[in-house]
């Protein structure tokens, strides 16, 4: 099964502009080159940016990034909108099948786009396992569950793992090497790089539909790079940074990101509680979640999942469904 082309679908528009429209708008193109050097492929994302951090840009002086910024008012309101009209934008949101009518129910009916969904939970709980069924299911047509567009997976433990998709798209009577084709994929292995790998990416986004992006997993190289407490505020720091890179992304872009997160005793977890954890990151990365979910080990292959923390209207509070762990990826438990 193919990505149906973009020309094809009459009803979705792209929910960005891209950058070089500022040229008509009397931006130099040289000037135009420097922001797409930079990083910055569209409008929606240029507004995303400080004018200190533009004015860090080689080239660009502050009468220049003045300049660019009255021109880009023009083209894109970042301004107050009524209710109606944010009603409206939330229209373009993509819910995403998981593979389990019982997630996707816990989820108000898959992951979102332009959300971030934060899965923690101890080792082999099913987050990766999620990860990769997400990758498969991004590209069914959207009157399947799908968003009908590409995906970009940013590892940082090793863990993805291409023949482990095969079966998933065989599951869902797809072709796995089209499938694989249209999953990009780059190991990171500083959080330097994880974050350098972010900034790439907005050149992909703007000109290919990618729908879902997944970091796996988001703390693990922040807890290598940095060690003890007197490097934590800089962690943190720099955590809430890459954060607010990935809130961006998914806003600009309109995609579903989707990060696993670590746990980490919990001394404070009370006696009553066998073996108390909680996810690692603190409130930074806890603040950064539009949907948290805990996946914890159940009978055999089954799995627990709870929501923790939503900002979400549609979703259950505190609800508990189980999933199951299976060749083709993530399903429902069976009886």
């Amino acid at each position: 099964m193919q990505l149906i082309e973009r020309e094809e679908i009459d009803e979705e528009e792209d929910v960005f502009e891209a950058i070089d429209k500022l040229i008509a708008h009397g931006i130099n193109a040289g000037d135009v080159k420097k922001l797409q050097d930079a990083g910055i492929h569209t409008c929606n994302g240029l507004m995303m940016h400080t004018k200190k951090n533009l004015t860090g840009i080689k080239g660009l002086s502050e009468a220049k990034v003045d300049k660019i910024c009255e021109a880009v008012e023009k083209i894109v309101n970042f301004g107050y909108i009524t209710g109606s009209e944010a009603l409206l934008k939330r229209k373009a949101v993509i819910k995403i099948t998981t593979g389990s009518q019982a997630l996707d129910e816990l989820l108000g009916g898959g992951i979102e786009t332009n959300a971030i969904t934060e899965a923690f939970g101890e080792f082999r709980s099913g987050k990766t396992q999620l990860a990769h069924t997400l990758c498969v299911c991004t590209q069914l047509p959207t009157n399947m569950g799908g968003g009908n567009g590409k995906v970009a997976f940013i590892d940082t433990e090793g863990t993805f793992r291409p023949d482990r998709i095969v079966p998933i798209a065989e599951r869902f009577g797809m072709d796995p090497g089209a499938v694989l084709d249209n999953i990009i994929y780059a190991r990171a292995y500083t959080y330097e790089h994880q974050y350098n790998l972010l900034l790439g990416l907005a050149a992909k986004m703007s000109e290919e539909p990618f729908r879902l992006l997944i970091v796996d997993s988001i703390i693990a190289l922040f807890r290598v790079d940095f060690t003890g407490r007197g490097e934590l505020a800089d962690r943190q720091q720099k955590l809430a940074q890459m954060l607010s890179r990935l809130i961006k992304i998914a806003e600009e872009f309109n995609v579903a990101v989707y990060m696993t997160n670590q746990v980490i005793a919990d001394p404070g977890g009370g006696v009553f509680i066998s073996d108390p954890k909680k996810p690692a990151g603190g409130h930074v990365l806890a603040h950064a979640a539009t949907i948290r979910l805990m996946f914890r080990k159940g009978k055999g292959e089954q799995r627990v999942c709870k929501s923790e923390s939503i900002n979400c209207s549609s979703i259950f509070l505190n609800k508990t469904h189980i999933f199951q762990i299976t060749p083709g990826g993530i399903a429902d438990a069976k009886d």
